[in-house]
């Protein structure tokens, strides 16, 4: 069966040679508009396209702002700066997610606490969710979030809506408000993905987007924060170094960050953007081919949940056990197709090994299984 596997994914992508996992694909007018943009030498953080671009995402995804920045961790780190996550204070996040949702959370010199994710969505579950704030933290005399052994307080929450497949937002997001704590989404991987026909990374106080090269559109490297109108100004300050608006002095309120956006790869976005519609379209159309080509088969792909519109970022192989995966990985490679297992489980990373956690069950059954086969438009 992994030998169809092998061809069926050759004769798709027309190739035996390297098969990439997710490649970018250029087909409206990015060389016209990032040629403009070389024309004009507006090429770093000050152009017409850098506007444009924050206009066109907050437009699509239906959000009242967008922020555009250097990539999607630098979004992260400063959503968590502006929900006022600080030193000492505690964020709840799922360990089966790439290292940058934890880093951001680190850059804030707080910790996370890891939740375990949902077996219908692989993101963060909510029932694990309020399963360990019921049993793990109360209300301070002040109206805060804490966890109840030492009075930390538990500031935010992180969902990542892994490989592109909402998790079950409006849960989340009930929990979160019930005991106070600021909801930012991982939409990295989800752009254009919906959940009860409203975009993710529009649910909670903030969505993060990421647009590298390996994303559903990208902009070379890029990001965005998706925000209401008040964020968008503290934020947009934030990201330039928070300087004060002045013809020619140099002047800063605060400390700031170069997260700017520049105006080359804004263009490269508005362009992409163009084609996001038929992208999802055509990635679709592939993770349908996946599921009904080898239904009923040892091989098991994992499919949208319930009430979602996902982009298929990644089309996901739920594997029968380790060695099931370990040998379709192997086959896979050795015939030059780029497929990978999951992110290593943040609990097992040096810097996180020692963080707070659940009982992970399903974290562990999944990085046991996943395997990611290729996933671009063709």
């Amino acid at each position: 069966m992994i030998g169809n596997l092998i061809q069926f994914i050759q004769e798709k992508f027309d190739s035996k040679e390297l098969i990439p996992l997710h490649e970018p694909r250029f087909f409206s007018n990015e060389q016209k508009l990032v040629s403009e943009t070389i024309q004009s030498t507006f090429v770093s953080s000050v152009g017409k396209f850098v506007d444009q671009f924050e206009d066109d995402i907050a437009r699509y995804t239906k959000s009242h702002k967008a922020i555009a920045v250097v990539n999607g961790t630098s979004g992260l780190h400063l959503a968590l700066k502006m929900a006022g996550v600080e030193k000492g204070d505690l964020v709840l996040t799922q360990a089966m997610t790439f290292v940058a949702t934890c880093n951001a959370i680190k850059y804030c010199n707080a910790e996370p606490i890891f939740i375990d994710v949902d077996l219908k969505t692989m993101g963060l579950s909510s029932s694990a969710l309020e399963n360990w704030l019921d049993e793990n933290a109360s209300i301070d005399e002040t109206g805060k979030c804490v966890y109840s052994l030492d009075g930390r307080k538990i500031k935010a929450c992180v969902p990542m809506h892994t490989f592109g497949h909402p998790v079950e937002i409006d849960k989340i997001l009930s929990i979160c408000k019930n005991w106070g704590i600021k909801l930012i989404e991982d939409a990295a991987e989800s752009l254009g993905s919906t959940y009860k026909d409203k975009f993710t990374g529009t649910f909670g106080l903030m969505g993060v987007l990421s647009f590298n090269g390996n994303k559903i559109i990208t902009t070379g490297g890029g990001g965005a924060i998706l925000c209401n109108s008040d964020l968008y100004f503290k934020g947009k300050h934030l990201s330039t170094t928070a300087k004060i608006q002045d013809n020619i002095h140099f002047v800063h309120d605060q400390v700031g960050y170069n997260y700017r956006l520049p105006n080359i790869n804004a263009a490269l976005g508005c362009a992409q953007l163009e084609s996001i519609e038929s992208f999802i379209a055509k990635k679709r159309e592939l993770a349908h081919d996946y599921i009904s080509t080898f239904k009923g088969s040892e091989i098991h792909f994992f499919e949208e949940p319930k009430n979602c519109r996902s982009n298929y970022w990644l089309n996901t192989i739920i594997s029968e056990d380790k060695a099931h995966r370990d040998n379709i990985l192997k086959l896979t490679n050795q015939s030059n197709i780029m497929a990978r297992p999951a992110w290593t489980s943040m609990t097992n990373l040096p810097m996180f090994n020692q963080s707070m956690k659940d009982h992970q069950t399903n974290t562990k059954w999944f990085s046991e299984r996943v395997v990611n086969v290729p996933s671009s438009v063709i």
